[in-house]
């Protein structure tokens, strides 16, 4: 009984010395995917991954340093082509944009982190992978023709545009998925009609909300933009 004791406890402590940042990340994510980012202590963490809570101090120093790690982790993940002599800039963007939107929908209760952290953090002091895709977009840009300052100006046009459409996509909610009237569909008919009769009359609109076709239609804009201001620098 003492040597099963014995290696039972041995295994125990390998398992909690296998413990990295990454896993730490990982099931953070994992409860805010579940639960929503207000689910997320430290102590639930600690209490899901089966550590002390004050272990996990060593990985973040706070929740807001966690909060914006999970950011990075969910951004490790966004594909950003690098740039090459025959690179077609406005396709790379466009799969850009696809691959923020599918990790959107993939873990929409992180959206509001990879758009409002930032706004609590200097440029130089986020963790380095939340800048990768200003590097990478910037760095495509410029090798596709615009000066610095351009390159700057277009990644924030091709972001502010990409963040504003996943917030809103993430956002279309259905009250009642197995009604067949728009209207009750959505909710709206709680909505006084004399107040809000824009947004009650377009019920059906809402309700077939296409983010992918959304998302190309405006790429189309914002791209043709951006070639249109490359052309005149040229």
């Amino acid at each position: 009984m003492p040597a099963e004791r014995t290696a039972t406890s041995t295994t125990r402590s390998s398992r909690r010395a296998a413990l990295d940042r990454r896993t730490v990340l990982t099931e953070a994510l994992r409860m805010i995917d579940e639960h929503g980012v207000e689910s997320l202590s430290m102590r639930r963490l600690g209490r899901a991954l089966g550590r002390d809570p004050m272990r996990l101090y060593r990985f973040a120093a706070s929740k807001d340093e966690l909060l914006d790690d999970i950011v990075e982790l969910v951004l490790s993940e966004l594909e950003v082509p690098p740039p090459a002599p025959t690179s077609d800039w406005e396709a790379v963007l466009r799969r850009c944009a696809h691959s923020f939107r599918e990790l959107a929908l993939a873990h929409p209760h992180a959206v509001p982190l990879l758009v409002t952290r930032p706004l609590s953090t200097p440029l130089g002091l986020r963790p380095q992978g939340t800048l990768r895709p200003l590097e990478a977009i910037v760095d495509l840009l410029i090798g596709a023709g615009f000066d610095p300052k351009g390159a700057l100006h277009g990644y924030r046009l091709f972001m502010g545009f990409l963040q504003g459409h996943v917030l809103n996509e993430v956002q279309e909610q259905v009250a009642d998925p197995d009604e067949t009237d728009d209207l009750l569909r959505l909710g709206l008919h709680r909505l006084p009609a004399k107040e809000f009769p824009r947004i009650r009359a377009l019920a059906h609109e809402l309700a077939a909300f296409d983010g992918h076709a959304e998302l190309e239609e405006g790429l189309d804009i914002v791209l043709a933009g951006l070639v249109q201001q490359l052309r005149a620098t040229t």
